[in-house]
Formats: structure tokens, sequence, C-alpha cells
């Protein structure tokens, strides 16, 4: 049998029983379309300290490296500035109670987890957005369909280090070599090979085919369901 074409060192179908268990999800960009919400929040914390606002396009391109980056991005300040931590304190405090106002999974997300779940395969999300939020959102939407969330905690190094993968391994008892990661940016892709896992990415997130391939994509899917198809091997 010829190669499997996506995944080059495979020779037969990728299937829970003999390679592939366990499904590591970024979470803002690959399940869930959280732009909107990220937009108002960047944008309350600008207009509360008298700054100008900020467009959506904007937002998209500061996605992906924590809530810091993101407000630092916003503001041109750098962490240690008090506008910038006033700022940061403001994006919190309102994007915490405004998780879900605009965010909604992506079309066909809902049953890409599904036929995860009913072959048995472990899933789990791991993201930079705060843990406490990534978690929130977890279970507002996906409830038992993800069997573990993880965000950004002070004790673990964020993503794209492999710090976070290797505890959510850890957390499900699966090993990295039958775990795959799936994700929407160039910080997902460094954080699979960081780590020594297999990555798909999504398309349909917040960086788009072109910049995923200029920035080293091996393996794209396009629509949500390409996830079972990479993992059948077609």
């Amino acid at each position: 049998m010829p190669p499997n074409k996506h995944f080059g060192i495979y020779s037969e179908k990728i299937t829970k029983g003999d390679i592939m268990n366990t499904v590591i999800f970024d979470l803002d960009g690959t399940l869930l379309d959280t732009l909107g919400d990220l937009a108002e929040g960047v944008n309350f914390a600008l207009r509360n300290n008298g700054l100008n606002e900020i467009g959506e396009e904007t937002v998209r391109g500061y996605v992906g490296n924590g809530a810091k980056l993101l407000i630092s991005r916003s503001t041109g300040e750098d962490f240690e500035d008090p506008l910038f931590k006033k700022c940061h304190e403001d994006f919190r405090e309102y994007y915490f109670n405004h998780l879900s106002v605009k965010t909604k999974p992506y079309d066909g997300i809902e049953d890409v987890l599904k036929s995860l779940k009913a072959r048995g395969f472990k899933t789990a999300i791991l993201s930079n957005k705060p843990d406490t939020a990534t978690k929130a959102l977890s279970e507002l939407y996906f409830g038992s369909l993800i069997d573990f969330a993880q965000g950004e905690k002070p004790e673990i190094n964020k993503k794209p280090a492999p710090d976070g993968v290797y505890a959510v391994l850890k957390e499900l008892g699966a090993d990295k070599e039958n775990t795959l990661y799936v994700g929407d940016s160039e910080v997902d892709i460094q954080t699979a090979k960081s780590s020594g896992l297999k990555c798909i990415s999504c398309s349909w997130g917040f960086k788009g085919r072109e910049f995923l391939l200029k920035n080293g994509a091996e393996n794209i899917a396009d629509k949500p369901k390409n996830i079972l198809d990479f993992i059948d091997g077609k």
C-alpha cells in the first residue's frame, strides 16, 4: 500500500485502534468563533481608557498568544506600562462577563466531536486563553464531548511551548505517538512541532489557508469534517 498522502510515514489508514486515539484542539478559531466577543472586550478596554477602538480584522491578527499580548498589541504598550495594566484588567473583567454574546461553534464542529467520541477517542482543549474562560466555554458549548480543557495558567508555559501539551497528555493518560493536534494558527503549528505531535491546521479559523501554508502547515482541513478524513487516511 502506498504511504498515506497526508501523513507520509504511515502506510495504513489512521484508526483509533492502531495509531490515533486522542485529539487535542485549540479553542479560538478552531472550535469556536470567538472573534466578535474578543473584539468587544478589547474595544471596551480601549474606550474605557481614552484610546481609539480597532476593527475586528485587526483583532484577528492580534490573537493567538494570550490575553496579555492581545492587549499589548492593541494598545501599543508593553507589559510594565500602567496604561497596559489598566486595559488588561478592564479587558479581563469585561470579557469574562461577556464570553458567549457573539461566540458560537463553527458549523460542523459538534458533529466531528460526536464522531470522535463515538469512536472512543479522548478529546481535549489546549488554549492560550485564561484557564477559567477556557473551561467555562468548553463546558458551555461542548460539555461531555470534551474530556479535559486547559487554558493559560501561571505555572505552565503557554503555547507554543510544549508544556501545556504534556500536561494535557498526562491528564488524559495519553501518548503523544497516538495524539493529533488541531489548530488554526502558526502558534498551533509551532506547538505541535515543539511537542512532537502531528498537526492538522484549520483554514476556517483566524488565519486562513494561505497564511498557514506560509507558516509551515503540512495538513490543512478546509471543513471540520476533513479532520475525520485525515484520521481515516482519505
